[in-house]
C-alpha cells in the first residue's frame, strides 16, 4: 500500500529509499501532485508563453564534402550562441533510436523491486545507478523524473554489469555515436586552434555515461519540473528525445541573438539528435562556447523518455582554458582544477542554473 504522500518523510522513503520513484507515485493513482514536487513559482514552466527554437538541424553528412567548412561554421556558431543544436545524418542508425526509446519505456515499466536493486546504496556495480530527481536530499522541491545511469569503462564490463534489459542498445548507442562526437569535437576545438589526435582524446571525452530518463505523466504539469535549470558539467551531451517535447533552453544574455534571456523549446525533430555544450567546453574555450542552461517540463498526456550520452574528461584530468585562447583573449576567465573536484561540487548541490561554473570562475573584481 502506498504511504500518505502528504507526509514528506514517508513520501521520501517510498520514492527514494525504497526505489519506487515518481512512477510508483503515479501508479498509485494520484489525482494531484504531492506538495514535495511543487516548484516555487519562479521555477514553474509557462508552456503557453514559450516559443520554439526555429534553428534548422545541421546535416553532418556534409562534413565529408565540399560544404565541410560551412558545416563547421554552423557547429561553431551554435556553440557560441545558444550552446544547443540538433543534428541529422549523424551516423547512428534510425532503427537503433527507435529501439532505445522502446527499451527505456520497457525498463521503467519493470516492477519497482527489479529497478531498486540498482539504487546507489545497494547497486551490485559501481557503474550502474538507478535513482530519482537529481540530489533529493538537497532539493527544496523534487524533480519529476526517474533515471538509470550506466557509466562506461569498457565493453566487457558494460555487458557484464549494465542491466540486461537495456545494456545492448545503450552500448550500441555509445559506439555508433563515437565518430559523430569526435567530428563535433574536432570542429569545435579546431576553431580554438587545438588539434584533436588520439593521444589527446581522453583528456576531452575519456569518461562516458549513458542515461535513460523517464518522466511519468503528471496530473499538474504546470506546478512541476522534470529537470530543474542547469547546465551539464561535461564536454558534450548527445541527447535522443522522443516526440513529446518539453526540453527548454535559455538564450544567453551576452550573445547576438533574438529572445535574449528567454526560454525557448527545442522541438523534437524526427531522427535527429540534440547536442549541447557542457561546462568543460565553456572553460576550455575561455567562455567563447556557452554551456547551455536548460530544463525539462512535464506533461499530463503521456510519459516521456530521453536518452542522453554524457561525455567528459577523465576524473584525474586537469582542466583549464586552452593556453592559445587565453593568449588571444589576454586573460584567463577560469582557474585550473582537477575534473573530479568539479564533479564533486556539481553533484553536491541541487540544480541552480549555471551556478556550477562558479567553482572554476576567476573573479574579475
Amino acid at each position: 500500500m502506498a504511504p500518505s504522500f502528504d507526509n514528506e518523510s514517508s513520501l521520501f522513503n517510498f520514492v527514494v529509499r525504497d526505489g519506487n520513484g515518481v512512477k510508483g507515485i503515479v501508479d498509485s493513482g494520484i489525482s494531484k501532485v504531492p506538495q514535495a514536487y511543487i516548484q516555487p513559482t519562479a521555477e514553474q514552466i509557462d508552456k503557453k508563453n514559450a516559443s520554439n527554437c526555429e534553428i534548422p538541424p545541421i546535416d553532418l553528412s556534409k562534413l565529408n564534402g565540399p560544404d565541410h567548412d560551412e558545416v563547421v561554421n554552423q557547429i561553431v556558431r551554435a556553440a557560441e550562441t545558444l550552446g544547443f543544436f540538433q543534428v541529422v545524418n549523424h551516423g547512428v542508425p534510425i532503427q537503433l533510436l527507435d529501439s532505445l526509446k522502446q527499451t527505456a519505456h520497457n525498463f521503467f515499466s519493470l516492477p519497482a523491486e527489479r529497478k531498486a536493486v540498482y539504487r546507489k546504496e545497494v547497486s551490485p556495480s559501481p557503474l550502474v545507478k538507478y535513482g530519482t530527481s537529481f540530489v533529493p536530499e538537497k532539493e527544496r522541491a523534487l524533480e519529476w523524473k526517474d533515471y538509470i545511469s550506466m557509466a562506461y569503462t569498457n565493453d566487457d564490463e558494460a555487458l557484464q554489469q549494465w542491466p540486461i534489459e537495456c545494456r545492448d542498445v545503450a552500448l550500441q548507442f555509445l559506439k555508433t555515436s563515437h565518430e559523430m562526437v569526435r567530428n563535433l569535437l574536432e570542429a569545435l576545438l579546431g576553431n580554438l586552434g587545438e588539434e584533436l589526435d588520439d593521444s589527446k582524446i581522453d583528456a576531452f571525452i575519456g569518461k562516458k555515461m549513458v542515461n535513460m530518463n523517464f518522466y511519468p505523466s503528471c496530473p499538474n504539469p504546470e506546478l512541476t519540473v522534470g529537470v530543474g535549470r542547469h547546465s551539464d558539467m561535461g564536454t558534450l551531451t548527445i541527447l535522443l528525445q522522443d516526440g513529446i517535447g518539453g526540453l527548454y533552453v535559455k538564450v544567453p544574455e551576452d550573445v547576438d541573438m533574438e529572445k535574449k534571456g528567454e526560454w525557448v523549446e527545442i522541438p523534437p525533430i524526427p531522427d535527429a539528435l540534440v547536442i549541447n555544450v557542457g561546462d568543460m567546453l565553456q572553460i576550455w574555450s575561455n567562455g567563447r562556447y556557452k554551456s547551455a542552461e536548460h530544463r525539462v517540463r512535464t506533461t499530463s498526456t503521456k510519459s516521456r523518455v530521453s536518452i542522453p550520452i554524457f561525455t567528459s574528461p577523465l576524473p584525474t584530468q586537469k582542466v583549464a582554458p586552452l593556453p592559445q585562447v587565453v593568449k588571444k583573449d589576454g586573460v584567463a576567465r577560469y582557474k585550473e582544477f582537477v575534473f573530479s573536484n568539479y564533479m564533486n561540487s556539481f553533484f553536491g548541490n541541487a540544480h541552480d542554473g549555471k551556478k556550477s561554473l562558479e567553482f572554476a570562475q576567476i573573479n574579475s573584481n
